[in-house]
């Protein structure tokens, strides 16, 4: 954290959230353990106690909702001192009701996609957007998580399934829904540039994208939705990773 940090300061970045993703009541090697929360706390107080007048910090999590026996509106989090809270989906039932990560790397996707999910891309994407709606409906969040992911790894399985009608009809509900509770939407740049780790000859066949996508940030600005443009890193050198492209957009430049 302290990492975070210093290259937040040195790039010049004024407000610093932290979002670690958050416990869950399930296995998961992505996420914090509740044991590990008091600490998680006592290291952000102390960073902001001596980074006080150089940047402001701000405690939060990436909540997952998981249903509605757990996410945002659950007591446990309403318990915690969170400056704001950040909800997003990663797992979604099967058809047999086991909870999967969907929100990995792409290869990891269409694995699961073949020994999870049946190769029913139509279940996985229609789940993921009832799920999203349930979360906005259930509430006690400020911020949604890149509310579209699911779509760059399902083109990745069926290229061309983001431009198809029912899938836009899926974006349009969510968009409603968001802009109806006020919700602010993030703008996450994370897989702006290729992955860390990268070979040249990946780099070189590296597409952009941002969540939600460039068309979509577009109808949100135009709507009147509050953004929030966010690196989503998980490296500190990376820290201003797209911003700049993400305000281009957003600004009407590009």
């Amino acid at each position: 954290m302290a990492r975070f940090v210093e290259a937040a300061i040195e790039a010049g970045i004024q407000h610093l959230g932290f979002t670690p993703h958050s416990p869950i009541p399930i296995a998961s090697p992505c996420n914090m353990s509740a044991d590990a929360v008091d600490e998680y706390i006592r290291t952000f107080n102390n960073l902001k106690d001596e980074h006080a007048g150089e940047i402001n910090l701000y405690l939060s999590m990436e909540i997952d909702y998981l249903g509605k026996n757990w996410g945002a509106s659950h007591e446990y989090f309403r318990n915690l001192p969170l400056d704001y809270r950040l909800s997003s989906i990663h797992f979604i039932p099967t058809q047999e009701g086991e909870l999967i990560d969907i929100d990995g790397s792409p290869k990891r996707f269409i694995e699961k996609m073949h020994t999870n999910f049946h190769d029913d891309i139509r279940y996985v994407v229609d789940t993921f957007y009832r799920h999203t709606l349930d979360m906005i409906e259930a509430g006690d969040f400020d911020i949604i998580g890149h509310f579209d992911k699911v779509g760059f790894n399902a083109s990745h399985f069926r290229p061309g399934i983001e431009d198809e009608d029912w899938y836009r009809k899926h974006l349009d509900n969510v968009i409603d829904a968001l802009i109806a509770k006020d919700i602010i939407i993030e703008v996450n740049t994370k897989a702006w540039e290729a992955p860390v780790g990268s070979t040249e000859e990946e780099v070189k066949k590296y597409v952009p994208r941002m969540f939600p996508s460039p068309h979509t940030v577009r109808r949100l600005r135009d709507a009147g939705a509050v953004l929030a443009v966010n690196s989503d890193v998980h490296y500190p050198e990376r820290i201003t990773f797209g911003r700049q492209a993400a305000f281009d957009i957003i600004d009407g430049k590009v």
